[in-house]
């Protein structure tokens, strides 16, 4: 049985930088948490940050940039926590290949976990097309990563693993 690793935020876990969580509630991801596919995990509280936490965005790029040491994640204030998403990405790239998981359900919009959009680093709500750094790392390492509206991609993704020998 393949497994998910997925956003605690959306496992309902309130992880997320303001003490939220963002629970999918959706036939689909009830029956994979019941057939203990979901592996809940948060790169950002793995990396070291607290909850709450200060909103934090990618200053420069997107999360590939970050990766590549050309972008950075500020806070509002400036804080940089660069180093604490990237230990987090790994943490999450290692938490898969443990679990053997080769699909990801991540938060859309997020620093880390964001799969199509991110904020543009301006800190005014603005959005921009580009990943997370967590979406980044799993994704060149060849992870297939999806947004949590994603859900019947994702069943139609793990029918084809489950399908190949």
């Amino acid at each position: 049985m393949e497994r998910i690793l997925v956003s605690s935020c959306l496992a309902g876990r309130p992880v997320r930088y303001d003490g939220a969580a963002k629970p999918v509630e959706a036939d689909l991801f009830e029956r994979w948490r019941a057939e203990g596919r979901l592996i809940p995990f948060c790169p950002e509280i793995s990396g070291g940050l607290t909850v709450p936490r200060p909103p934090a965005e990618i200053v420069g790029g997107d999360g590939g940039d970050v990766l590549d040491g050309t972008a950075r994640i500020l806070t509002g204030t400036g804080e940089d926590v660069t180093d604490e998403f990237l230990r987090g990405a790994r943490l999450a790239l290692e938490t898969a290949r443990r679990s053997g998981a080769r699909t990801a359900l991540l938060k859309e919009g997020s620093p880390s976990c964001g799969t199509h959009r991110i904020y543009d680093g301006t800190f005014t709500g603005t959005p921009a097309p580009g990943t997370g750094v967590t979406t980044a790392l799993l994704e060149r390492a060849g992870i297939k990563v999806f947004a949590e509206t994603d859900l019947a991609p994702v069943q139609a993704h793990l029918a084809a693993l489950e399908r190949t020998p």
